[in-house]
């Protein structure tokens, strides 16, 4: 589950589509895409604008559930693999949005294995404008949201304004 072309300027790092995904083919084509659109302040045929928007998942394909009935972790085997190779074609990218930990623990090394997910998010203007840092945008990170309000009054403002800047090609501008 691979969603981009080389024009893109913003890339969207997520961990790995859930099976009503995979079944879809369409990224994000959930309830936590519909809240992720909201976050980053773009409308559904914008998001889908593949000259425009990559989604590259860690892993491409749903990686099953555990014996509890949780989605398991994407398999290292898949970034390894293909990652790299994803993202020299994507030479355009502006912005880059890393979702959970996984993503983040990717694209940012050290600095997001030696912290929380909370840490890592927390400390967003460390590596924005180019790239923002966020939880996942599922239910199940709703206890996230409701202890951490700076997210939706710091954060998601600078977020909506690089991602509308890097969409409509804008290029970096200082924040308002």
């Amino acid at each position: 589950m691979v969603w981009f072309r080389p024009t893109a300027r913003l890339l969207i790092a997520g961990q790995a589509p859930g099976l009503r995904v995979h079944q879809s083919g369409v990224p994000f084509d959930d309830r936590s895409g519909d809240r992720l659109r909201d976050w980053l302040g773009l409308s559904r045929d914008e998001f889908y604008d593949r000259d425009r928007v990559a989604v590259v998942p860690m892993a491409f394909c749903f990686p099953g559930y555990d014996t509890r009935g949780s989605d398991l972790s994407p398999p290292p085997r898949c970034a390894e693999t293909w990652r790299v190779r994803v993202m020299r074609h994507l030479p355009d990218v502006e912005t880059t949005v890393l979702i959970g930990r996984y993503a983040q623990h990717w694209h940012l090394g050290e600095v997001a294995r030696r912290s929380g997910l909370t840490e890592t998010v927390r400390d967003w203007r460390r590596h924005a404008p180019g790239i923002f840092v966020i939880p996942h945008p599922s239910w199940r990170n709703n206890a996230f949201l409701r202890r951490n309000p700076w997210f939706e009054t710091d954060l998601l403002p600078a977020l909506r304004h690089r991602v509308r800047q890097s969409y409509d090609g804008a290029g970096p501008q200082p924040a308002p």
